[in-house]
């Protein structure tokens, strides 16, 4: 019989000692800083994840999130992920393989979607630009008549790059060629306005940890009636459990059924920051919040030219306001400049992504971290690290 002392594996030194985070200025493109509310909110106590009071607090998610989406669509709940979670979700769902599927791609966010549906074996055609730039209304109807897709992605806020897409009347178009439209407005939602109603968009979803002021680890989503129509009427089961939409509905009591079912164990602590961030965002107020961005990020841009920057979205009314693209200044490495700023003001901006990489600086300042005294301290950062870091020659 083997001895109940058989642990030959002694506990790692690093866990017997407390654990260390460093206060930073999170003034990348996300996550961001979180305030104290909502790092109290996730504090609380944990309840358990089917219990009546979760569910309540649930509710309050749902229409946390019809507000800031501006829908009354019902299928409205949070995925227990990041964005990336409802980006899968989306296509998991209203994509069955072989369907036809038009992604937008003009920067790292429209490869992700374009991968996930070939993935699951969707047909999947692009419409190409090069990051900053932004599709018009006659090439996305060109490319909806050319490949007759059931389901068309389009970037609202596309952070890899600094660009705030245009979405008018492309929801028009969608369902002039019997196509659901689904946006991401991760980096946008709360900072730029967006009407998911209004504007006819299908499928919409978020993240938490940006101008949300969440932690990460929770992403807002919602199917209109054509979206709950297509993926409730499929031949072929999605190809993922967990994000099944005929169990998640049930599951956020959004089904009609009387009572809900195990399905999986909620994030509850993050269940409660995401509630009280939808609470400020509500007690703000919509229009307020866009407005706040909007004079911030303008202030950001000027302070950014006075020190000789140029801005890589040169049309003012294209850019993201929360999060700022730098084109990296001539003669400087970029990741010098980062390293810098880390080390000597510990604050954090970030490179490009996907193929921004080596093009652009990243700046957010968002939803808490969305103030004139932020623009000032990331100016005075980016200030002293062109002093200090080397200039090379070209």
């Amino acid at each position: 019989i083997r001895s109940v002392s058989s642990v030959t594996i002694p506990p790692p030194a690093c866990m017997l000692l407390p654990l260390e985070v460093p206060n930073r200025y999170l003034f990348g493109p996300g996550p961001s800083n979180v305030p104290p509310r909502v790092l109290a909110a996730g504090g609380r106590p944990i309840i358990g994840h089917l219990h009546h009071e979760m569910y309540e607090i649930m509710n309050d998610i749902k229409k946390g999130i019809q507000y800031a989406f501006q829908t009354n669509n019902h299928m409205t709940l949070a995925m227990s992920g990041s964005g990336h979670a409802a980006m899968e979700c989306a296509v998991f769902n209203v994509v069955e393989p072989g369907e036809s599927v038009l992604v937008s791609v003009n920067g790292v966010w429209g490869e992700r979607v374009a991968e996930i549906a070939e993935r699951m074996g969707a047909k999947v055609h692009t419409l190409v630009k090069a990051p900053g730039g932004y599709f018009t209304n006659e090439e996305i109807e060109k490319a909806l008549a050319k490949h007759k897709p059931v389901l068309f992605f389009l970037t609202h806020g596309e952070s890899s790059a600094g660009l705030a897409h245009p979405i008018d009347g492309i929801g028009d178009l969608c369902r002039k060629y019997d196509c659901l439209l689904l946006v991401d407005s991760v980096a946008s939602l709360g900072a730029a306005p967006l009407l998911m109603d209004q504007q006819k968009i299908d499928i919409l979803y978020t993240g938490s940890q940006k101008a949300l002021n969440a932690p990460p680890g929770t992403a807002p989503i919602s199917f209109n009636d054509r979206a709950c129509h297509k993926m409730f009427n499929r031949k072929t089961k999605p190809v993922s459990y967990l994000f099944d939409m005929t169990h998640l509905s049930n599951y956020w009591g959004n089904d009609g059924k009387p009572a809900r079912d195990y399905h999986h164990t909620g994030p509850v602590s993050g269940f409660l920051a995401l509630r009280e961030s939808l609470a400020i965002l509500a007690e703000k107020g919509l229009e307020n919040s866009w407005r706040h961005h909007k004079e911030v990020a303008e202030y950001l841009w000027k302070g950014l030219e006075d020190l000789g920057l140029k801005l890589f979205i040169k049309d003012k009314d294209l850019r993201l306001p929360s999060v700022t693209t730098i084109t990296i200044p001539d003669g400087y490495e970029w990741k010098e400049l980062l390293a810098y700023m880390i080390k000597h003001h510990q604050l954090e901006m970030t490179g490009g992504l996907g193929p921004s990489i080596g093009m652009v600086i990243r700046v957010g300042l968002m939803g808490y971290n969305c103030s004139t005294s932020n623009a000032d301290k990331a100016l005075a950062a980016l200030s002293d690290a062109l002093k200090h870091c080397p200039k090379r020659k070209a």
